[in-house]
């Protein structure tokens, strides 16, 4: 079979052209760079010539082609103009999910069928089910379901996820093994377009700062501040805010006026919430019958939280958990599993009361 590897330039996308190139498939990379950078910034901040090296040497030593495609335009366009409009409405997007969604699997899968490709395979850690199910890594610490739970059995069938029956460890051995100069290559964290640089320095270039202030339910104001788009519900670091007490945390923010509303302690009720609202929602194969109930997260590194959908109307799904859910963030992900399987999941539009 003629399979299509999405080269990042890291150990896993590596492994996964490695173990397939081993089963016998015929191999071909494909690179793709998605962003655009301005010359006039350090290199360093964004390593794409790096990783597309590595990717080349990668394939290089398992002798298959790599193609290379810049989706600059595409992921600017489908992505990342959607992440500015959240941001300047003071939701906190996530960027992956939609790269996932409308470039990875879409823009890049769309190119691999191009060149002839029966399958797209990706370093994901995730696997696909008999019945074109999504289903968790088995390295628990590496999942990474709660990105792919746009991906719908349609998508899934013709994906491949060659390292997701595998833990990380495992992964470096593997490529150690192979001879394969990633193998020891650190993980790349954060948003692609950001790179090693701070969320805020990057963003101002597209949100010039706005003077505001932080200020309690009760409208007293503890703090000032240069843009609410910089800060997200339940955020502790960053705000400058001293006095006596336990820390202020975020619990809302209002762009037209500016105005961050912080309370002090982790524990704090209005930080917390049982219900809420999601909207923008995905199956991967079809809508369960309401009431459901599953477990779900809010955001990636949280454990599994028990949970009813209680009804899905008008594309929007009710969700109340068994117990009560620290900062529910708008425009953050709700992703649904039932055991090791994703259910899919939507975008969180409210926190009720």
């Amino acid at each position: 079979m003629k399979i299509a590897v999405g080269m990042s330039g890291g150990v896993d996308s590596s492994v996964t052209a490695l173990l397939l190139k081993e089963a016998g498939h015929d191999v071909i990379g494909i690179f793709m760079k998605n962003w655009d950078e301005d010359d006039n910034i350090d290199s360093k901040t964004c390593p794409a010539v790096q990783d597309y090296e590595d990717a080349l040497s990668v394939c290089q030593k398992l002798n298959i082609p790599l193609y290379s495609f810049n989706f600059s335009n595409e992921y600017w366009d489908q992505v990342f103009v959607g992440f500015l409009d959240d941001l300047k409405k003071g939701f906190t997007p996530n960027p992956d999910i939609f790269c996932n969604r409308e470039i990875k699997f879409n823009v890049l899968m769309q190119k691999a069928f191009e060149l002839g490709a029966e399958k797209l395979a990706t370093g994901h850690y995730a696997n696909v089910g008999p019945q074109y199910e999504l289903v968790r890594g088995i390295d628990k610490n590496k999942d990474q379901s709660y990105f792919l739970f746009t991906l719908t059995s349609d998508i899934l069938e013709k994906v491949l996820f060659p390292v997701g029956a595998y833990n990380k460890e495992d992964i470096r051995k593997i490529a150690e093994r192979g001879g394969l100069l990633t193998y020891n290559k650190k993980d790349s964290t954060g948003i692609c377009f950001i790179g090693k640089r701070k969320f805020k320095d990057f963003i101002t270039t597209y949100m010039p700062p706005a003077k505001g202030v932080f200020q309690t339910p009760d409208g007293k104001v503890v703090g000032e501040h240069s843009g609410a788009w910089y800060y997200t519900i339940g955020q502790r670091k960053g705000m400058g805010i001293g006095g006596p007490g336990e820390a202020w945390f975020v619990i809302g923010k209002d762009i037209s006026t500016q105005v961050v509303t912080v309370v002090q302690g982790e524990d704090n009720p209005l930080l917390l919430a049982d219900s809420l609202l999601a909207t923008d929602l995905s199956w991967v194969q079809s809508p369960p019958q309401t009431p459901y109930a599953c477990t779900a997260k809010i955001r990636y590194r949280q454990d599994d939280q028990e949970c009813l959908i209680e009804k899905i109307e008008n594309g929007t799904a009710y969700i109340k958990f068994t117990h009560p859910q620290r900062a529910v963030t708008p425009r953050q992900a709700i992703v649904f599993y039932q055991g090791e399987t994703c259910l899919g999941g939507g975008l969180i539009l409210q926190k009720l009361v």
